[in-house]
């Protein structure tokens, strides 16, 4: 048996804080699912399971509901297999009896009981959707006694936290880590974790498609999963389905040299275009560097999609040769003492020492220019 577990699709997730971006972010969540279906029809698999939060909210507007059904029903020979999550829960006259009422192909199931479901003749599915946002018992208990003919494969479909790593996921829906053995299972696919990981030999959690933050995983991927038969250990493959990549990077700069070996790293980055950065820097530089690192910060926001700079710890120390480059002794170069001695004085509020390094930073450049631009 050979399956594609998925999971975490949140068709319809806002993503306002990326303002004129946002629409690129929502439609990459649908593309993840054609390349879903492009996997299966490369490796020969019939059946992809996805392991709750279809949809971002239980209240999806009739465009975004229709949208990944569009998209499943164009691969005829693979079989979609779609459960309730703790975003999209089953409830009555909710998301998915609107779904069940859009009049579904025979390759799209819906899983909206906590009952087996053959997949061929000797593989069962055993989903345990969500009813309600949290569940305080185990859902997936009732696998344990779930009666498949002998020597079948069982493979349970679930949505929660595993017990031993506490509440990482969203929502209080305990999974017995146990459950694989209880309930006799070849493997468990589990969804809510935003991240691809492995509880057990037979246990995973498939992560995300398209990553939706920072700090979660770095690229979308689901599970390709190959079982030879019952009682054999699962082989797994991920398989990348993302569009945008999220990385996070936290960097030392205190000098031209630290400046140009953090630009070529990030530069040397895979796809830029499709690269989601949030970068907190730090450290001291003088008014010539900060304004190359300041240039640079602007060169890369417009390469990658999105920048999301920290440079709240990042100083400006202006030199003698700083100062002597804005003027040599007229009143521009007054203004630019009176700024650094500011800047020098420990006793000031940190507030006011930033606003001076920013005004200094800004005389310079207006003053001097970027030597990089200038010579440009």
């Amino acid at each position: 048996m050979r399956i594609i577990h998925s999971a975490d699709w949140q068709i319809g997730k806002v993503f306002k804080q990326f303002g004129a971006k946002e629409e690129a972010l929502r439609q990459a969540r649908l593309a993840a699912i054609e390349r879903l279906g492009e996997h299966a029809k490369r490796h020969g698999v019939r059946h992809v399971l996805v392991a709750g939060d279809v949809y971002d909210s239980e209240a999806p507007n009739a465009h975004t509901l229709r949208a990944p059904i569009e998209r499943m029903k164009t691969f005829v020979g693979v079989h979609w297999h779609l459960l309730p999550g703790n975003h999209d829960p089953h409830r009555p006259e909710g998301v998915w009896d609107r779904v069940a009422q859009l009049g579904l192909p025979d390759n799209i199931h819906l899983h909206l009981a906590p009952t087996p479901f053959a997949l061929d003749d000797n593989s069962f599915l055993l989903p345990a959707p969500l009813r309600r946002k949290s569940e305080f018992d185990d859902i997936s208990a009732w696998m344990d006694a779930a009666a498949t003919p002998p020597h079948s494969l069982r493979i349970g479909l679930a949505h929660g936290s595993v017990v031993k790593f506490g509440s990482e996921g969203e929502a209080s829906n305990p999974i017995d880590p146990a459950r694989v053995i209880k309930a006799n299972l070849d493997y468990l696919a589990l969804g809510d974790w935003h991240r691809t990981l492995q509880v057990g030999p037979r246990v995973w959690y498939a992560g995300t498609p398209e990553p939706d933050r920072a700090g979660s995983q770095e690229q979308g991927t689901s599970l390709l999963v190959e079982i030879a038969g019952s009682g054999a250990t699962p082989s797994v493959t991920p398989l990348v389905t993302g569009t945008y990549r999220w990385i996070t990077r936290s960097e030392r700069i205190d000098g031209e040299e630290a400046l140009e070996d953090l630009d070529r790293r990030l530069r040397n980055e895979p796809d830029l275009s499709k690269l989601i950065l949030r970068l907190k820097v730090e450290g001291s530089l003088p008014l010539a560097v900060h304004a190359a690192f300041r240039r640079r910060m602007v060169d890369l926001d417009a390469a990658v999609f999105n920048l999301d700079l920290d440079q709240s710890s990042m100083a400006a120390r202006p030199t003698q040769a700083d100062l002597e480059a804005i003027d040599f002794d007229g009143v521009l170069r007054r203004s630019a003492d009176r700024l650094k001695k500011v800047i020098d004085d420990s006793t000031a509020a940190p507030e006011q020492r930033r606003r001076a390094e920013d005004a200094l930073v800004e005389l310079y450049v207006r003053i001097v220019g970027d030597s990089r631009e200038e010579a440009a």
